[in-house]
């Protein structure tokens, strides 16, 4: 098969997974039902939000935890067709062989590096790993690596710091155990031991230590809670529901959150620096008109009391930002409010006015 054939074939089942704490990658398995990722792209929430590019952004549950081989299996979206998708046998691999690794780094989509094994078996923490070199970065964690028959024969699950595109993933072998381990409790929320590696369903679990083992389980109780937000982190949250957004679909990643209003989508981010901003890409300049539209978006700001438009690379922007100290309900509501609203009516007057083109939406 042709490289560009692999990765086109891979699209529909690979998905893209987020969390209060993080962004990673997954992908379908038709013959167990399952969405497969790393157990750390999911550690401390018992749902992600996952989305691909049959079937919007969803909450599901995470099904099964296995720290041992850092998997995790995530439901699948109910009435979605996906392709079927193979898993090659791991003694097939060999140093050199030619690999394709498929995830969304940095969230950004769909993407594919290509690169060799450069060694079919690399010991490390007890587990035998498919050490390559093709590039990957985070956000591919749980991503599949193919080989160029179009065979899933591993798991993108680390790389290491300063390597210079030193990447490792779990061999199809250790996947197929768990995917077996898993079976005969499908459907319902399980993890596995670490040290006594045996599947325990946490709805016999009465405390966070093993019912067979006597050791802790490490992570559990967070991921029973589930995530619970603190801070400006909350407060934010509380905002949204007051807009009547869904607070968990929202969620994408730290202190991130995207809202969808109208055809424009905004991204709220509470930086590090404790700025709260939220963004809304209206559209494109125009190639005609554009002092006409810098003077509109002028005469505007003067009316705006939490909002104001500015211009980066060629986008129009509508933006909030408040300082996390002065983020109370009263101010969030108004500002959050102001900047949907105008969001999604500024996107169809500039476009409409003035001929600029349509924002950059990310895909889905």
């Amino acid at each position: 098969m042709q490289v560009n054939e692999i990765i086109n074939s891979f699209h529909p089942i690979v998905i893209q997974i987020a969390n209060p704490y993080g962004i990673g990658t997954g992908f379908y398995l038709r013959n167990y039902d399952l969405i497969i990722t790393n157990e750390h792209v999911v550690r401390g929430t018992n749902e992600v939000i996952i989305s691909g590019k049959n079937f919007q952004k969803v909450l599901s549950p995470v099904l099964f935890s296995d720290s041992k081989y850092d998997l995790a299996f995530i439901k699948p979206p109910d009435e979605i067709v996906f392709p079927e998708k193979n898993l090659g046998k791991p003694e097939t691999v060999k140093d050199g062989d030619i690999v394709i690794a498929i995830g969304h780094p940095y969230g950004l989509n769909y993407t594919a590096t290509e690169g060799i094994v450069s060694r079919a078996k690399r010991l490390y923490n007890n587990l035998d790993y498919i050490q390559i070199d093709a590039a990957i970065n985070p956000g591919n964690s749980g991503g599949p690596l193919v080989n160029m028959e179009g065979e899933i024969i591993g798991v993108n699950t680390f790389i290491i710091a300063g390597g210079d595109n030193l990447g490792f993933a779990l061999p199809v072998n250790y996947l197929i155990e768990s995917l077996e381990d898993y079976k005969p409790f499908k459907g319902k929320s399980a993890l596995r031991c670490s040290s006594c590696s045996n599947i325990i369903l946490e709805e016999d679990l009465q405390d966070k230590y093993c019912p067979e083992c006597g050791a802790e389980l490490e992570g559990f109780e967070q991921k029973k809670e589930g995530y619970v937000p603190t801070g400006a982190a909350a407060t934010i949250e509380k905002i949204l529901e007051k807009l009547g957004k869904d607070v968990k679909l929202s969620r994408s990643g730290p202190n991130r959150w995207v809202i969808e209003t109208g055809s424009i989508k905004v991204y709220v981010i509470y930086n590090d620096n404790g700025f709260i901003t939220g963004d809304a890409f209206i559209c494109r300049l125009p190639k005609q008109k554009i002092s006409e539209l810098y003077e509109f978006l002028l005469r505007e700001n003067s009316k705006f009391e939490f909002i104001n438009f500015s211009i980066f690379n060629q986008t129009v922007i509508l933006s909030t930002i408040i300082y996390d100290q002065y983020l109370n309900l009263e101010i969030g509501f108004e500002a959050f409010k102001s900047l949907l609203e105008k969001a999604d009516y500024y996107d169809d007057y500039i476009i409409n006015t003035f001929g600029a083109s349509p924002g950059i939406i990310e895909e889905q």
